[in-house]
């Protein structure tokens, strides 16, 4: 090559100006595709599902015969207007399983699905919302505590009755002393003044009602009552009756039962104690099921986040619920 020629191929400096227009169309490119991933719907139960139909039923589709080709929706006339979906051929047509299978495979998909993600817990907040909510149920029931003790406030300071609450739990315990006539069922005229107080305040108070009567542990055996059973049980019945009168109470809101001597509130070892045992409660059960809603109510029934709320608070909850023994935890 002369000289001459060597001068005349006079090449810049640098990439030739095309890449600059090149680069520009990738770089729009992929924009464009990021774009159309943005705008997808990432479904996981569908992905699982999808996993579980390939796993579960692979090998067992059968055939079926296509009136139509399969079509499909451009996303992008989809997501945008004022552009118009119009369905788009598809170049495979894909066989369809039976839906006795179909549902064998979703159901197998779903157990998969909820085995993986497990259980997240409960958040913190609603925790702290359960908790507060608790507190003022028991609050509400100590307001009702000290309605009744004020209503009995003579008869309290006499020793003739107590009042305690456990949870959302009033008991009003009625001493033997001055209620009952010894080795009888049949309620003294001034202690049917008592129930009287007491029937007007439960009938504005919520709540089921249960009457227990209590003996010592000495035997009775006469021609009314052949043991303490039948006394125990007497004694309840008579105080229910009386709470009853007027209707102003629902029966429906009433249980009766009879302990006899199994359930002391001290030793059975001197006539003081026996003198303690021999009583009749009645049980306030305020309850949360009319209080609470259905998901707070489980969250407290559970074995580790409601039973951490309840120690907080220091109650059992059989104090709360109407639980069988063997719910009890």
């Amino acid at each position: 090559m002369s000289n001459e020629e060597e001068d005349d191929c006079k090449c810049e400096p640098g990439l030739p100006p095309w890449m600059g227009t090149f680069a520009d169309l990738m770089s729009l490119l992929m924009c464009f595709f990021v774009l159309l991933l943005s705008f997808s719907e990432m479904d996981a139960m569908k992905f699982k599902r999808l996993a579980g139909s390939m796993a579960q039923a692979f090998g067992v589709q059968n055939k079926l015969n296509v009136t139509d080709i399969p079509k499909g929706t451009s996303i992008i006339a989809q997501e945008f207007s004022p552009g118009r979906p119009e369905p788009t051929p598809l170049n495979e047509i894909w066989q369809k399983t039976q839906d006795i299978t179909e549902m064998s495979m979703e159901q197998y998909c779903v157990e998969e699905y909820d085995i993986e993600q497990g259980d997240e817990g409960y958040d913190a907040g609603v925790k702290l919302r359960v908790k507060q909510a608790l507190q003022d149920l028991l609050s509400q029931t100590e307001a009702d505590a000290y309605q009744l003790a004020g209503a009995l406030n003579e008869q309290i300071v006499a020793g003739q009755v107590e009042i305690e609450t456990r949870g959302r739990l009033i008991i009003i315990r009625i001493r033997e002393k001055g209620s009952f006539i010894s080795g009888s069922a049949e309620m003294s005229p001034s202690y049917k003044d008592v129930m009287r107080e007491v029937r007007s305040v439960l009938a504005l108070k919520k709540g089921k009602i249960e009457v227990q009567g209590h003996t010592d542990d000495i035997p009775i055996k006469t021609s009314r009552f052949r043991s303490n059973w039948e006394l125990s049980s007497s004694r309840a019945v008579s105080v229910a009756h009386e709470l009853m009168l007027g209707g102003d109470i629902s029966e429906r809101r009433f249980e009766v039962a009879g302990f006899s001597n199994t359930v002391p509130l001290a030793p059975n070892d001197s006539a003081e104690n026996r003198a303690r045992n021999r009583r009749v409660e009645i049980l306030v059960k305020q309850g949360l099921e009319d209080e609470l809603a259905e998901e707070d109510l489980k969250l407290l029934k559970d074995d580790k986040e409601g039973e951490d709320i309840l120690r907080e608070l220091d109650i059992a909850p059989e104090y709360l619920f109407d639980l069988e023994p063997e719910e009890i935890f």
